[in-house]
């Protein structure tokens, strides 16, 4: 869960740096069956994290829970 802009700012450039392992692997993997099952991991994880990130922008400032 994010707390704060700080955590926001960090999940994003996490999900970016994912992004672009999978753009290079993309490039860089030939077989398929080997992409999709290398891939999977990070695309489920790009998914939390996106959920994430929609959770706490969903929430005003006002309301947001700190801890």
């Amino acid at each position: 869960m994010i707390g704060n802009d700080t955590e926001l700012e960090v999940t994003l450039a996490r999900i970016r740096r994912m992004q672009d392992q999978l753009t290079l692997l993309r490039k860089t993997e030939t077989n398929s069956a080997n992409y999709r099952l290398s891939a999977s991991g990070f695309i489920a994880e790009i998914d939390r994290m996106q959920l994430d990130v929609r959770e706490y922008l969903s929430t005003p400032a006002d309301l947001a829970i700190v801890g």
